[in-house]
């Protein structure tokens, strides 16, 4: 059987895996959204207690391997009782890593608001929900969509490690197909396209996200 044979017989296959892995990357880029927000404050409160556990956190999760963590929660954590479906273990451990480190861009871009605008919301008696949503954010937020658009584009090229754990992800799906035809070339062509594919169309997403940023951000200060 022809490689392009098999590969049209294989496309609903094909196409299930692309949503799989499509689900597990905006899934895994959401958790890492809330918990690089949640570090990344706490980094910065003025309680010692609290940005050292967030600093222990952030450390842990970027200095171990992404691969270890993942293959943990899928094989450690259901010896301790506690069994998660793989496709939830991808994205926990997804949300997990790279939320350590988009902790440390939205706490660079926090840093990166000048002080006098910090202390103008002060003098304004502003509450501190109110500074950070209606001052400080909106000048931060363009900073960092840069930095994520690298980070969930790393995160999309981390899914392959699904296929390690049983997930019929787009790797999976045309490692079978190579298998089938034995035509590794092809194969792996194509997946090289489909990442390409999906990765330009994330990008063209957050570079909306940035335009519209800055956009807002122009309003505000007319």
């Amino acid at each position: 059987m022809s490689f392009l044979t098999a590969f049209v017989r294989s496309l609903p296959s094909i196409w299930d895996g692309i949503q799989i892995t499509v689900l597990a990357t905006l899934l895994g880029a959401l958790l890492a959204l809330v918990l690089s927000f949640v570090l990344g404050l706490a980094a910065r409160s003025r309680h010692l207690l609290v940005r050292g556990l967030a600093r222990a956190v952030v450390e842990f999760f970027r200095g171990t391997s992404l691969y270890v963590q993942l293959f943990w929660l899928f094989f450690a954590l259901p010896i301790l009782g506690f069994k998660l479906v793989p496709l939830a273990c991808a994205v926990l451990a997804f949300g997990l890593n790279y939320g350590a480190y988009g902790s440390e861009v939205v706490r660079g871009a926090l840093a990166a608001v000048p002080r006098a605008q910090w202390e103008a919301t002060v003098a304004l008696n502003m509450t501190p929900w109110q500074r950070m949503r209606k001052v400080i954010l909106p000048q931060a937020w363009p900073q960092m969509i840069p930095p994520f658009n690298n980070l969930l584009i790393q995160l999309l090229k981390s899914t392959p490690l699904l296929s390690l754990i049983t997930v019929s992800d787009i790797t999976f799906q045309m490692d079978q197909l190579r298998s089938a035809t034995g035509d590794t070339k092809a194969a792996y062509l194509v997946l090289l396209v489909i990442y390409f594919v999906l990765a330009y169309a994330l990008t063209l997403c957050m570079n909306g996200l940035e335009a519209l940023g800055k956009a807002r951000l122009g309003q505000g200060r007319a």
